[in-house]
């Protein structure tokens, strides 16, 4: 196994390699490359891929979607895109969020985080109809914690997004969250239909519309403005009521 990836990454490092004479020189040596190869991220990340890819029939070896999470995590800037395709994704960072949405008891706050976090695992292993479906819900969810809070002498009483989403417009006229909610319940209405995004009530097969990465990139990076902003408006209608 050391050999192998010795060949590798001596490759992506521009040198030439022959075997070690003994398993802790094969370490030495595969540990010197691997660091060479650091200095150029692409080819070191092409590196382990293809070393994995020419054990995947034969070892357990991870699965490309497990690599582009670690990748994420550690802010690399670039995600494996099968069969061999290498992509630079520093210019689509998530947009940052609060760490702790004041208004919120222990488990909302969770159950946020949570979510959030899921949808980026899902883009980061590839899969942006889930990533944005899982956002999607969150932004359903967070709208449905208007339910009961106050609007000055009125009380929000819809129960369902659409239907709090209208309510709140029509008591928040010519207030900055009346266009949000246009703009979200677009968006919602838009991702949900068969025909646009298909995340909610299935796809039309016939369209042949799929969200591709980066797309998947600017559903969840809106999504997570608006919920942003939806919580900034949840704590200060909780406090004035």
């Amino acid at each position: 196994m050391l050999e192998h990836f010795k060949g590798y990454f001596a490759k992506a490092a521009g040198a030439t390699t022959s075997r070690s004479s003994s398993e802790s020189w094969a370490a030495s040596d595969l540990d010197v490359f691997m660091s060479q190869a650091a200095e150029n991220a692409p080819l070191f990340i092409e590196a382990f891929y293809d070393g994995c890819e020419m054990l995947r029939n034969k070892r357990a070896v991870p699965e490309v979607g497990h690599i582009n999470r670690i990748l994420s995590e550690h802010g690399v800037g670039y995600e494996i895109r099968p069969p061999a395709e290498l992509i630079a994704v520093g210019l689509h960072q998530p947009i940052p969020v609060p760490d702790l949405y004041q208004s919120l008891d222990e488990q909302a706050q969770e159950t946020v985080q949570k979510s959030l976090q899921q949808s980026e695992n899902f883009l980061a292993e590839g899969h942006p109809r889930q990533a944005v479906q899982e956002i999607l819900w969150l932004m359903e969810t967070v709208m449905t914690s208007f339910k009961g809070l106050g609007t000055g002498a009125d009380t929000i009483e819809a129960e369902y997004f659409n239907k709090i989403a209208l309510e709140l417009r029509a008591k928040r006229k010519g207030q900055t969250i009346e266009q949000v909610l246009v703009w979200l319940t677009t968006l919602h209405g838009y991702l949900s239909s068969p025909t646009g995004g298909g995340v909610r009530h299935g796809a039309d097969l016939k369209s042949g519309i799929t969200i591709n990465t980066d797309e998947g990139r600017l559903y969840c990076n809106l999504i997570r403005s608006y919920v942003t902003f939806l919580m900034a408006e949840h704590e200060r209608m909780s406090r004035s009521a």
